[in-house]
Protein backbone atom coordinates (compact mmCIF):
# COMPACT_ATOMS: atom_id res chain seq x y z
CA UNK A 1 0.00 0.00 0.00
CA UNK A 2 2.82 2.41 0.90
CA UNK A 3 4.62 1.56 -2.35
CA UNK A 4 1.40 2.24 -4.28
CA UNK A 5 1.04 5.63 -2.61
CA UNK A 6 4.67 6.45 -3.38
CA UNK A 7 4.16 5.71 -7.07
CA UNK A 8 0.89 7.67 -7.29
CA UNK A 9 1.39 11.27 -6.12
CA UNK A 10 -2.25 12.15 -6.88
CA UNK A 11 -3.51 9.36 -4.63
CA UNK A 12 -1.04 10.52 -1.98
CA UNK A 13 -2.52 14.01 -2.23
CA UNK A 14 -6.05 12.64 -1.85
CA UNK A 15 -5.16 10.55 1.18
CA UNK A 16 -3.39 13.51 2.73
CA UNK A 17 -6.42 15.74 2.13
CA UNK A 18 -8.76 13.09 3.55
CA UNK A 19 -6.66 12.68 6.70
CA UNK A 20 -6.34 16.44 7.13
CA UNK A 21 -10.08 16.92 6.69
CA UNK A 22 -10.88 14.10 9.11
CA UNK A 23 -8.54 15.35 11.84
CA UNK A 24 -9.54 19.00 11.37
CA UNK A 25 -13.28 18.33 11.39
CA UNK A 26 -13.08 15.79 14.20
CA UNK A 27 -11.04 18.08 16.45
CA UNK A 28 -13.27 21.10 16.04
CA UNK A 29 -16.59 19.23 16.20
CA UNK A 30 -15.58 17.33 19.33
CA UNK A 31 -14.25 20.53 20.85
CA UNK A 32 -17.55 22.17 19.99
CA UNK A 33 -19.46 19.37 21.67
CA UNK A 34 -17.39 19.07 24.83
CA UNK A 35 -17.41 22.83 25.40
CA UNK A 36 -21.25 22.89 25.30
CA UNK A 37 -21.83 24.26 21.82
CA UNK A 38 -23.55 21.25 20.28
CA UNK A 39 -27.26 21.89 20.60
CA UNK A 40 -30.82 20.63 20.32
CA UNK A 41 -30.59 18.52 17.14
CA UNK A 42 -27.58 16.66 18.51
CA UNK A 43 -29.71 15.84 21.54
CA UNK A 44 -32.64 14.67 19.41
CA UNK A 45 -30.53 12.21 17.43
CA UNK A 46 -28.71 11.02 20.52
CA UNK A 47 -32.02 10.32 22.27
CA UNK A 48 -33.33 8.54 19.16
CA UNK A 49 -30.26 6.29 19.13
CA UNK A 50 -30.39 5.80 22.91
CA UNK A 51 -34.04 4.77 22.74
CA UNK A 52 -33.17 2.54 19.79
CA UNK A 53 -30.63 0.45 21.69
CA UNK A 54 -33.28 0.04 24.40
CA UNK A 55 -35.85 -1.28 21.92
CA UNK A 56 -37.88 1.94 21.57
CA UNK A 57 -37.07 2.71 17.96
CA UNK A 58 -37.36 6.33 16.76
CA UNK A 59 -39.02 7.57 19.96
CA UNK A 60 -38.03 10.94 21.41
CA UNK A 61 -39.51 13.34 23.92
CA UNK A 62 -37.28 16.07 22.44
CA UNK A 63 -38.80 15.52 19.00
CA UNK A 64 -42.25 15.49 20.59
CA UNK A 65 -41.59 18.99 21.92
CA UNK A 66 -41.27 20.15 18.30
CA UNK A 67 -44.37 18.31 17.08
CA UNK A 68 -47.48 20.08 15.82
CA UNK A 69 -49.47 18.73 18.77
CA UNK A 70 -47.18 20.59 21.17
CA UNK A 71 -46.28 23.65 19.08
CA UNK A 72 -49.73 24.38 17.65
CA UNK A 73 -52.18 22.58 19.94
CA UNK A 74 -50.50 23.22 23.28
CA UNK A 75 -50.28 19.55 24.27
CA UNK A 76 -47.64 18.06 26.56
CA UNK A 77 -44.57 16.33 25.03
CA UNK A 78 -44.72 12.53 25.12
CA UNK A 79 -41.82 10.17 25.78
CA UNK A 80 -43.32 7.57 23.41
CA UNK A 81 -43.68 9.99 20.49
CA UNK A 82 -42.41 8.44 17.23
CA UNK A 83 -40.15 10.82 15.29
CA UNK A 84 -41.00 9.02 12.03
CA UNK A 85 -43.99 11.33 11.72
CA UNK A 86 -41.59 14.29 11.38
CA UNK A 87 -38.74 12.69 9.45
CA UNK A 88 -38.74 9.16 8.11
CA UNK A 89 -35.14 8.04 8.68
CA UNK A 90 -34.80 4.22 8.77
CA UNK A 91 -31.22 4.43 7.43
CA UNK A 92 -30.13 5.44 10.94
CA UNK A 93 -30.61 1.81 11.94
CA UNK A 94 -27.40 1.02 10.02
CA UNK A 95 -25.37 2.79 12.69
CA UNK A 96 -27.25 1.52 15.74
CA UNK A 97 -24.74 -1.32 16.43
CA UNK A 98 -21.92 1.23 16.49
CA UNK A 99 -23.85 3.42 18.92
CA UNK A 100 -24.59 0.37 21.10
CA UNK A 101 -20.83 -0.10 21.50
CA UNK A 102 -20.19 3.58 22.27
CA UNK A 103 -23.47 5.13 23.54
CA UNK A 104 -22.60 8.82 23.54
CA UNK A 105 -23.54 11.92 21.57
CA UNK A 106 -19.85 12.21 20.70
CA UNK A 107 -20.15 8.92 18.80
CA UNK A 108 -22.55 10.59 16.40
CA UNK A 109 -20.08 13.39 15.82
CA UNK A 110 -17.33 10.90 14.97
CA UNK A 111 -19.74 9.02 12.71
CA UNK A 112 -20.67 12.16 10.79
CA UNK A 113 -17.06 13.17 10.15
CA UNK A 114 -16.20 9.61 9.10
CA UNK A 115 -19.09 9.36 6.62
CA UNK A 116 -18.20 12.66 4.94
CA UNK A 117 -14.51 11.77 4.79
CA UNK A 118 -15.35 8.41 3.21
CA UNK A 119 -17.57 10.16 0.66
CA UNK A 120 -14.55 12.12 -0.58
CA UNK A 121 -12.56 8.93 -1.13
CA UNK A 122 -15.42 7.38 -3.11
CA UNK A 123 -15.60 10.61 -5.12
CA UNK A 124 -11.95 10.17 -6.11
CA UNK A 125 -12.62 6.63 -7.36
CA UNK A 126 -15.66 7.95 -9.24
CA UNK A 127 -13.64 10.72 -10.86
CA UNK A 128 -10.97 8.24 -11.94
CA UNK A 129 -13.54 6.49 -14.11
CA UNK A 130 -13.35 9.49 -16.44
CA UNK A 131 -10.30 11.56 -15.54
CA UNK A 132 -6.61 11.28 -14.93
CA UNK A 133 -5.30 11.25 -11.34
CA UNK A 134 -4.32 14.92 -11.18
CA UNK A 135 -7.73 16.40 -11.94
CA UNK A 136 -9.45 13.66 -9.95
CA UNK A 137 -7.35 14.67 -6.96
CA UNK A 138 -8.17 18.36 -7.44
CA UNK A 139 -11.88 17.60 -7.56
CA UNK A 140 -11.63 15.51 -4.38
CA UNK A 141 -9.65 18.17 -2.54
CA UNK A 142 -12.25 20.69 -3.68
CA UNK A 143 -14.91 18.50 -2.05
CA UNK A 144 -13.09 18.63 1.27
CA UNK A 145 -12.74 22.40 0.95
CA UNK A 146 -16.31 23.15 -0.15
CA UNK A 147 -18.30 25.43 2.12
CA UNK A 148 -21.36 23.22 1.59
CA UNK A 149 -19.35 20.25 2.91
CA UNK A 150 -17.29 21.85 5.67
CA UNK A 151 -20.12 23.93 7.14
CA UNK A 152 -22.67 21.11 7.61
CA UNK A 153 -19.93 18.76 8.85
CA UNK A 154 -18.89 21.23 11.56
CA UNK A 155 -22.38 21.02 13.01
CA UNK A 156 -24.74 18.88 15.03
CA UNK A 157 -25.19 15.35 13.75
CA UNK A 158 -27.75 15.17 10.94
CA UNK A 159 -29.14 12.43 8.72
CA UNK A 160 -28.11 14.18 5.48
CA UNK A 161 -24.44 13.44 6.24
CA UNK A 162 -25.13 10.00 4.70
CA UNK A 163 -26.22 11.44 1.34
CA UNK A 164 -22.78 12.20 -0.24
CA UNK A 165 -21.42 8.71 0.50
CA UNK A 166 -24.52 6.89 -0.71
CA UNK A 167 -24.88 9.08 -3.80
CA UNK A 168 -21.24 8.92 -4.91
CA UNK A 169 -21.38 5.16 -4.33
CA UNK A 170 -24.52 4.89 -6.47
CA UNK A 171 -22.97 6.92 -9.29
CA UNK A 172 -19.83 4.78 -9.14
CA UNK A 173 -21.96 1.64 -9.31
CA UNK A 174 -23.70 3.10 -12.37
CA UNK A 175 -20.37 3.80 -14.07
CA UNK A 176 -19.17 0.26 -13.31
CA UNK A 177 -22.58 -1.21 -14.18
CA UNK A 178 -22.75 -2.92 -10.80
CA UNK A 179 -26.51 -2.83 -10.88
CA UNK A 180 -27.05 -4.88 -7.72
CA UNK A 181 -25.06 -2.30 -5.75
CA UNK A 182 -26.78 0.54 -7.61
CA UNK A 183 -30.22 -0.58 -6.43
CA UNK A 184 -29.05 -1.30 -2.89
CA UNK A 185 -27.71 2.25 -2.64
CA UNK A 186 -30.85 3.64 -4.27
CA UNK A 187 -32.89 2.07 -1.46
CA UNK A 188 -30.46 3.42 1.15
CA UNK A 189 -30.77 6.93 -0.29
CA UNK A 190 -34.54 6.72 -0.01
CA UNK A 191 -34.14 5.50 3.58
CA UNK A 192 -32.10 8.55 4.63
CA UNK A 193 -35.18 10.74 4.99
CA UNK A 194 -38.54 11.34 3.38
CA UNK A 195 -37.31 13.97 0.90
CA UNK A 196 -34.08 12.26 -0.20
CA UNK A 197 -36.07 10.76 -3.07
CA UNK A 198 -35.73 14.18 -4.70
CA UNK A 199 -31.97 13.59 -5.08
CA UNK A 200 -32.55 10.10 -6.44
CA UNK A 201 -35.19 11.38 -8.87
CA UNK A 202 -32.67 13.90 -10.19
CA UNK A 203 -30.18 11.12 -10.91
CA UNK A 204 -32.84 9.19 -12.79
CA UNK A 205 -33.64 12.36 -14.72
CA UNK A 206 -29.98 12.57 -15.80
CA UNK A 207 -29.91 8.91 -16.79
CA UNK A 208 -32.87 9.52 -19.10
CA UNK A 209 -31.80 12.83 -20.64
CA UNK A 210 -28.21 11.75 -21.19
CA UNK A 211 -29.57 8.62 -22.94
CA UNK A 212 -26.99 6.55 -21.10
CA UNK A 213 -29.43 4.32 -19.23
CA UNK A 214 -32.94 5.56 -20.07
CA UNK A 215 -34.79 2.45 -18.92
CA UNK A 216 -33.00 2.32 -15.58
CA UNK A 217 -33.45 6.09 -15.25
CA UNK A 218 -37.19 5.79 -15.79
CA UNK A 219 -37.31 3.08 -13.13
CA UNK A 220 -35.35 5.32 -10.71
CA UNK A 221 -37.68 8.27 -11.31
CA UNK A 222 -40.78 6.12 -10.89
CA UNK A 223 -39.48 4.47 -7.72
CA UNK A 224 -38.36 7.69 -6.04
CA UNK A 225 -41.49 9.69 -6.90
CA UNK A 226 -43.88 6.91 -5.92
CA UNK A 227 -41.98 6.30 -2.69
CA UNK A 228 -42.15 9.95 -1.63
CA UNK A 229 -45.85 10.24 -2.44
CA UNK A 230 -46.84 7.03 -0.66
CA UNK A 231 -44.57 7.73 2.30
CA UNK A 232 -45.66 11.31 2.98
CA UNK A 233 -49.36 10.78 2.28
CA UNK A 234 -50.02 7.31 3.67
CA UNK A 235 -47.25 6.09 5.97
CA UNK A 236 -45.92 9.10 7.90
CA UNK A 237 -49.43 10.31 8.88
CA UNK A 238 -49.84 7.00 10.73
CA UNK A 239 -47.31 8.30 13.28
CA UNK A 240 -48.36 11.96 13.48
CA UNK A 241 -49.78 14.86 11.46
CA UNK A 242 -46.50 16.78 11.49
CA UNK A 243 -45.71 16.33 7.79
CA UNK A 244 -48.92 18.06 6.64
CA UNK A 245 -49.62 20.45 9.50
CA UNK A 246 -46.11 21.64 10.27
CA UNK A 247 -43.23 20.74 7.96
CA UNK A 248 -44.96 21.17 4.61
CA UNK A 249 -46.52 24.44 5.79
CA UNK A 250 -43.25 25.81 7.18
CA UNK A 251 -41.37 25.11 3.96
CA UNK A 252 -44.03 25.33 1.23
CA UNK A 253 -47.05 26.91 2.89
CA UNK A 254 -47.09 29.68 0.27
CA UNK A 255 -48.45 27.13 -2.22
CA UNK A 256 -51.27 25.95 0.06
CA UNK A 257 -54.70 27.44 0.65
CA UNK A 258 -55.48 26.14 4.14
CA UNK A 259 -53.58 25.53 7.37
CA UNK A 260 -52.34 22.09 6.30
CA UNK A 261 -51.42 20.43 3.03
CA UNK A 262 -50.14 17.12 1.74
CA UNK A 263 -47.26 16.78 -0.71
CA UNK A 264 -49.74 16.23 -3.54
CA UNK A 265 -51.58 19.44 -2.65
CA UNK A 266 -48.31 21.37 -2.53
CA UNK A 267 -47.26 20.00 -5.94
CA UNK A 268 -50.65 20.97 -7.36
CA UNK A 269 -50.33 24.43 -5.82
CA UNK A 270 -47.00 24.87 -7.63
CA UNK A 271 -48.24 23.59 -10.98
CA UNK A 272 -51.50 25.54 -10.90
CA UNK A 273 -49.80 28.86 -10.19
CA UNK A 274 -46.66 29.07 -12.36
CA UNK A 275 -46.17 32.81 -11.80
CA UNK A 276 -45.90 32.35 -8.06
CA UNK A 277 -43.51 29.48 -8.74
CA UNK A 278 -41.26 31.71 -10.84
CA UNK A 279 -41.27 34.47 -8.24
CA UNK A 280 -40.33 32.02 -5.48
CA UNK A 281 -37.61 30.51 -7.64
CA UNK A 282 -35.69 33.80 -7.83
CA UNK A 283 -36.57 35.24 -4.43
CA UNK A 284 -34.55 36.63 -2.82
CA UNK A 285 -32.63 37.37 -6.01
CA UNK A 286 -29.26 38.37 -4.56
CA UNK A 287 -29.49 35.71 -1.87
CA UNK A 288 -30.06 33.07 -4.54
CA UNK A 289 -27.10 34.29 -6.62
CA UNK A 290 -24.86 34.34 -3.54
CA UNK A 291 -25.91 30.80 -2.67
CA UNK A 292 -25.20 29.46 -6.17
CA UNK A 293 -21.81 31.18 -6.29
CA UNK A 294 -20.94 29.63 -2.94
CA UNK A 295 -21.85 26.18 -4.20
CA UNK A 296 -19.86 26.60 -7.43
CA UNK A 297 -16.82 28.33 -5.93
CA UNK A 298 -14.69 25.32 -4.85
CA UNK A 299 -14.91 23.85 -8.36
CA UNK A 300 -13.91 27.14 -10.02
CA UNK A 301 -17.53 27.65 -11.21
CA UNK A 302 -17.36 24.66 -13.60
CA UNK A 303 -20.77 23.32 -12.42
CA UNK A 304 -22.39 26.52 -13.66
CA UNK A 305 -21.56 25.53 -17.25
CA UNK A 306 -21.92 21.77 -16.88
CA UNK A 307 -25.26 20.44 -18.17
CA UNK A 308 -24.83 17.28 -16.08
CA UNK A 309 -24.52 19.36 -12.89
CA UNK A 310 -27.82 21.05 -13.61
CA UNK A 311 -29.47 17.70 -14.31
CA UNK A 312 -28.12 15.73 -11.33
CA UNK A 313 -28.34 18.58 -8.81
CA UNK A 314 -31.32 20.29 -10.39
CA UNK A 315 -34.22 18.89 -8.42
CA UNK A 316 -32.58 19.11 -4.95
CA UNK A 317 -31.64 22.69 -5.81
CA UNK A 318 -35.18 23.38 -7.03
CA UNK A 319 -36.58 22.07 -3.74
CA UNK A 320 -34.47 24.58 -1.81
CA UNK A 321 -35.12 27.53 -4.11
CA UNK A 322 -38.89 26.97 -4.00
CA UNK A 323 -38.98 26.74 -0.21
CA UNK A 324 -39.22 29.52 2.32
CA UNK A 325 -37.34 30.30 5.49
CA UNK A 326 -33.82 31.46 6.23
CA UNK A 327 -32.28 27.99 6.40
CA UNK A 328 -33.02 26.93 2.80
CA UNK A 329 -30.29 29.18 1.36
CA UNK A 330 -27.85 28.85 4.27
CA UNK A 331 -24.77 27.12 2.88
CA UNK A 332 -23.50 26.11 6.33
CA UNK A 333 -26.67 24.16 7.13
CA UNK A 334 -27.24 20.48 6.31
CA UNK A 335 -29.63 21.10 3.40
CA UNK A 336 -26.75 22.51 1.31
CA UNK A 337 -25.11 19.07 1.35
CA UNK A 338 -27.90 17.58 -0.79
CA UNK A 339 -26.71 19.69 -3.75
CA UNK A 340 -23.06 18.70 -3.52
CA UNK A 341 -23.01 15.23 -5.18
CA UNK A 342 -24.72 16.46 -8.33
CA UNK A 343 -22.42 19.46 -8.72
CA UNK A 344 -19.28 17.38 -8.32
CA UNK A 345 -20.45 14.60 -10.62
CA UNK A 346 -21.36 17.21 -13.21
CA UNK A 347 -17.88 18.73 -12.90
CA UNK A 348 -16.34 15.30 -13.49
CA UNK A 349 -18.37 14.83 -16.66
CA UNK A 350 -17.55 18.35 -17.86
CA UNK A 351 -13.83 17.70 -17.57
CA UNK A 352 -14.32 14.32 -19.24
CA UNK A 353 -16.07 16.12 -22.08
CA UNK A 354 -13.08 18.39 -22.48
CA UNK A 355 -10.89 15.31 -22.73
CA UNK A 356 -13.10 13.74 -25.41
CA UNK A 357 -13.07 16.99 -27.38
CA UNK A 358 -9.26 17.19 -27.28
CA UNK A 359 -8.99 13.63 -28.56
CA UNK A 360 -11.36 14.40 -31.45
CA UNK A 361 -9.47 17.56 -32.42
CA UNK A 362 -6.14 15.78 -32.29
CA UNK A 363 -7.44 12.91 -34.43
CA UNK A 364 -9.01 15.26 -36.94
CA UNK A 365 -5.96 17.44 -37.36
CA UNK A 366 -3.61 14.49 -37.63
CA UNK A 367 -5.76 12.62 -40.08
CA UNK A 368 -5.75 9.66 -37.76
CA UNK A 369 -9.42 8.77 -38.03
CA UNK A 370 -8.60 6.63 -41.03
CA UNK A 371 -6.03 4.69 -39.03
CA UNK A 372 -8.46 3.46 -36.37
CA UNK A 373 -9.07 0.25 -38.31
CA UNK A 374 -5.40 -0.69 -37.86
CA UNK A 375 -5.75 -1.19 -34.13
CA UNK A 376 -8.41 -2.52 -31.89
CA UNK A 377 -10.94 0.25 -31.06
CA UNK A 378 -10.89 -0.48 -27.36
CA UNK A 379 -7.09 -0.37 -27.17
CA UNK A 380 -7.01 2.85 -29.12
CA UNK A 381 -9.56 4.49 -26.84
CA UNK A 382 -7.70 3.40 -23.73
CA UNK A 383 -4.34 4.60 -24.98
CA UNK A 384 -5.57 7.88 -26.38
CA UNK A 385 -7.80 8.78 -23.45
CA UNK A 386 -4.94 8.09 -21.05
CA UNK A 387 -2.65 10.26 -23.17
CA UNK A 388 -5.14 13.07 -23.61
CA UNK A 389 -6.67 13.40 -20.17
CA UNK A 390 -7.05 17.08 -19.38
CA UNK A 391 -4.01 16.80 -17.18
CA UNK A 392 -2.66 19.76 -19.09
CA UNK A 393 -5.04 22.12 -17.35
CA UNK A 394 -3.54 25.45 -18.17
CA UNK A 395 -1.37 26.80 -15.36
CA UNK A 396 -3.48 29.94 -15.22
CA UNK A 397 -6.72 27.99 -14.75
CA UNK A 398 -5.09 25.73 -12.20
CA UNK A 399 -4.03 28.81 -10.23
CA UNK A 400 -7.55 30.21 -10.55
CA UNK A 401 -9.01 26.93 -9.30
CA UNK A 402 -6.68 26.89 -6.29
CA UNK A 403 -7.57 30.50 -5.50
CA UNK A 404 -11.28 29.61 -5.65
CA UNK A 405 -10.73 26.66 -3.33
CA UNK A 406 -8.80 28.82 -0.86
CA UNK A 407 -11.58 31.40 -0.93
CA UNK A 408 -14.14 28.68 -0.21
CA UNK A 409 -12.17 27.58 2.85
CA UNK A 410 -11.64 31.19 3.92
CA UNK A 411 -15.34 32.06 3.66
CA UNK A 412 -16.23 28.93 5.59
CA UNK A 413 -13.85 29.83 8.39
CA UNK A 414 -14.85 33.48 8.64
CA UNK A 415 -18.56 32.60 8.66
CA UNK A 416 -17.92 30.64 11.87
CA UNK A 417 -20.33 27.82 10.94
CA UNK A 418 -22.52 26.73 13.83
CA UNK A 419 -20.31 28.68 16.26
CA UNK A 420 -17.59 26.05 15.86
CA UNK A 421 -14.83 28.66 15.89
CA UNK A 422 -16.38 30.74 18.66
CA UNK A 423 -13.03 30.95 20.49
CA UNK A 424 -11.20 32.19 17.37
CA UNK A 425 -13.71 34.59 15.80
CA UNK A 426 -15.95 37.04 17.70
CA UNK A 427 -19.65 36.29 17.35
CA UNK A 428 -20.33 40.01 17.12
CA UNK A 429 -18.14 43.08 16.74
CA UNK A 430 -20.60 45.77 17.81
CA UNK A 431 -21.42 44.96 20.54
CA UNK A 432 -18.41 42.71 21.07
CA UNK A 433 -19.31 39.11 21.86
CA UNK A 434 -16.28 36.89 22.28
CA UNK A 435 -15.48 34.04 24.69
CA UNK A 436 -11.83 33.00 25.05
CA UNK A 437 -11.22 29.27 24.99
CA UNK A 438 -9.70 29.34 28.49
CA UNK A 439 -12.82 30.97 29.90
CA UNK A 440 -15.10 28.48 28.18
CA UNK A 441 -13.16 25.50 29.51
CA UNK A 442 -13.26 27.05 32.97
CA UNK A 443 -17.03 27.19 32.58
CA UNK A 444 -17.07 23.54 31.48
CA UNK A 445 -15.23 22.53 34.65
CA UNK A 446 -17.95 24.20 36.71
CA UNK A 447 -20.83 22.65 34.79
CA UNK A 448 -19.66 19.04 34.79
CA UNK A 449 -20.11 18.49 38.56
CA UNK A 450 -23.67 19.85 38.32
CA UNK A 451 -24.54 17.45 35.50
CA UNK A 452 -23.10 14.58 37.53
CA UNK A 453 -25.61 15.25 40.31
CA UNK A 454 -28.54 14.31 38.05
CA UNK A 455 -29.29 10.55 38.19
CA UNK A 456 -29.18 8.85 34.75
CA UNK A 457 -32.81 7.71 35.00
CA UNK A 458 -34.22 11.01 36.30
CA UNK A 459 -36.42 13.26 34.17
CA UNK A 460 -34.90 16.64 33.42
CA UNK A 461 -35.56 20.00 31.77
CA UNK A 462 -32.53 21.87 30.52
CA UNK A 463 -31.38 24.66 28.22
CA UNK A 464 -30.44 24.09 24.58
CA UNK A 465 -26.68 23.64 24.86
CA UNK A 466 -26.92 21.17 27.74
CA UNK A 467 -29.55 19.04 25.99
CA UNK A 468 -27.06 16.76 24.12
CA UNK A 469 -25.16 15.92 27.31
CA UNK A 470 -28.32 14.80 29.13
CA UNK A 471 -30.20 13.29 26.18
CA UNK A 472 -29.26 9.67 26.85
CA UNK A 473 -32.41 9.15 28.91
CA UNK A 474 -36.11 8.52 28.46
CA UNK A 475 -37.52 11.77 29.84
CA UNK A 476 -35.97 15.07 28.84
CA UNK A 477 -37.38 18.35 27.52
CA UNK A 478 -36.10 21.85 26.90
CA UNK A 479 -36.47 24.42 29.67
CA UNK A 480 -38.55 26.48 30.49
CA UNK A 481 -41.07 23.68 29.72
CA UNK A 482 -41.45 21.40 32.74
CA UNK A 483 -44.15 18.84 31.96
CA UNK A 484 -44.18 15.67 29.86
CA UNK A 485 -46.29 12.57 29.50
CA UNK A 486 -44.48 9.45 30.75
CA UNK A 487 -44.81 5.82 29.69
CA UNK A 488 -47.72 5.36 32.09
CA UNK A 489 -49.60 8.06 30.19
CA UNK A 490 -49.41 10.46 33.15
CA UNK A 491 -48.53 14.12 32.86
CA UNK A 492 -45.71 14.79 35.32
CA UNK A 493 -43.30 17.57 36.17
CA UNK A 494 -39.62 16.76 35.64
CA UNK A 495 -37.45 15.78 38.59
CA UNK A 496 -34.59 18.18 37.84
CA UNK A 497 -33.99 21.52 36.16
CA UNK A 498 -30.56 22.63 35.04
CA UNK A 499 -30.15 25.88 33.09
CA UNK A 500 -26.99 27.47 31.74
CA UNK A 501 -27.74 31.17 32.06
CA UNK A 502 -24.08 32.22 31.90
CA UNK A 503 -23.83 31.36 28.22
CA UNK A 504 -27.08 33.19 27.51
CA UNK A 505 -25.72 36.18 29.42
CA UNK A 506 -22.61 36.30 27.19
CA UNK A 507 -24.68 36.40 24.00
CA UNK A 508 -27.79 38.32 25.01
CA UNK A 509 -26.36 41.73 24.10
CA UNK A 510 -26.29 40.83 20.38
CA UNK A 511 -28.64 37.87 19.92
CA UNK A 512 -32.39 37.80 20.43
CA UNK A 513 -32.55 34.07 21.12
CA UNK A 514 -30.30 34.26 24.17
CA UNK A 515 -31.98 37.46 25.35
CA UNK A 516 -35.35 35.74 25.09
CA UNK A 517 -34.06 32.75 27.06
CA UNK A 518 -33.03 35.02 29.93
CA UNK A 519 -36.31 36.88 29.84
CA UNK A 520 -38.23 33.59 30.14
CA UNK A 521 -35.91 31.74 32.50
CA UNK A 522 -35.27 34.23 35.28
CA UNK A 523 -38.96 34.84 36.17
CA UNK A 524 -39.66 31.10 35.87
CA UNK A 525 -36.83 30.25 38.29
CA UNK A 526 -38.00 32.92 40.74
CA UNK A 527 -41.54 31.57 40.59
CA UNK A 528 -40.57 27.92 41.01
CA UNK A 529 -38.14 28.53 43.86
CA UNK A 530 -40.46 31.02 45.55
CA UNK A 531 -43.38 28.59 45.55
CA UNK A 532 -41.28 25.81 46.99
CA UNK A 533 -42.14 23.50 44.11
CA UNK A 534 -38.44 23.25 43.23
CA UNK A 535 -35.48 23.89 45.45
CA UNK A 536 -32.18 25.41 44.29
CA UNK A 537 -29.65 22.75 45.28
CA UNK A 538 -26.57 24.14 43.54
CA UNK A 539 -25.38 27.13 41.55
CA UNK A 540 -22.02 27.56 39.86
CA UNK A 541 -20.77 30.01 37.25
CA UNK A 542 -24.22 31.03 36.04
CA UNK A 543 -25.60 27.47 35.93
CA UNK A 544 -28.50 26.66 38.25
CA UNK A 545 -29.53 23.17 39.38
CA UNK A 546 -32.99 22.67 40.88
CA UNK A 547 -34.74 19.58 42.21
CA UNK A 548 -38.44 18.98 42.67
CA UNK A 549 -39.79 18.91 46.20
CA UNK A 550 -36.62 19.71 48.13
CA UNK A 551 -35.58 22.63 50.30
CA UNK A 552 -33.21 25.10 48.69
CA UNK A 553 -29.58 25.26 49.71
CA UNK A 554 -28.83 28.60 51.39
CA UNK A 555 -25.45 29.03 49.70
CA UNK A 556 -26.98 28.18 46.30
CA UNK A 557 -29.75 30.75 46.86
CA UNK A 558 -27.20 33.42 47.75
CA UNK A 559 -25.13 32.62 44.64
CA UNK A 560 -28.26 32.76 42.47
CA UNK A 561 -29.33 36.11 43.89
CA UNK A 562 -25.85 37.56 43.34
CA UNK A 563 -25.83 36.37 39.72
CA UNK A 564 -29.35 37.64 39.20
CA UNK A 565 -28.25 41.14 40.05
CA UNK A 566 -25.67 41.03 37.27
CA UNK A 567 -28.13 40.08 34.53
CA UNK A 568 -29.38 42.82 32.24
CA UNK A 569 -32.80 42.00 30.85
CA UNK A 570 -33.11 45.12 28.75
Amino acid sequence: MLLKLHKQPALRMVMGAAIAFFLFALFFTLHRHFTFYSSYDQGIFNQVFWNGIHGRFFQSSLSSQLSTNVVHNGEVPEVFYHRLGQHFTPALLLWLPLYALFPSPATLTVLQVTLVTAAGLVLYVLARQHLEPGISALITISFYGANAVLGPTLANFHDICQIPLFTFGLLLAMEKRWWWLFWVLAVLILAVREDSGVSLFSIGFYMILSKRYPKAGLAVCTLSFAYMIVLTNLIMPLFSEDISQRFMMERFGQYADGEEASTLEIIWGMVSNPWRLIVELFSPFFGTIKYLLGQWLPLAFVPAISPASWMVAGFPLLKLLLGKGQSVLAINIRYAMTIVPGLFYGAILWWAGQSDFRIWIRDFKGGRKAQTSERDEAERDEAEVADNYPKSVSPSFRRFWIVCLCLSIFFTFTSNPNRTFYFLIPESIQPLVYIPVTRQWEHVSQVRPLLAQIPPDASVATTTYLVPHLSGRREIIRFPSLQLRNDAGEVVNVDYIIADLWQAQQYQAAFNEERGLLQQSVPAIDRLSGSGEYGIIDFKDGVILMQKGVVSNEQAIAAWQAFRQQISLT
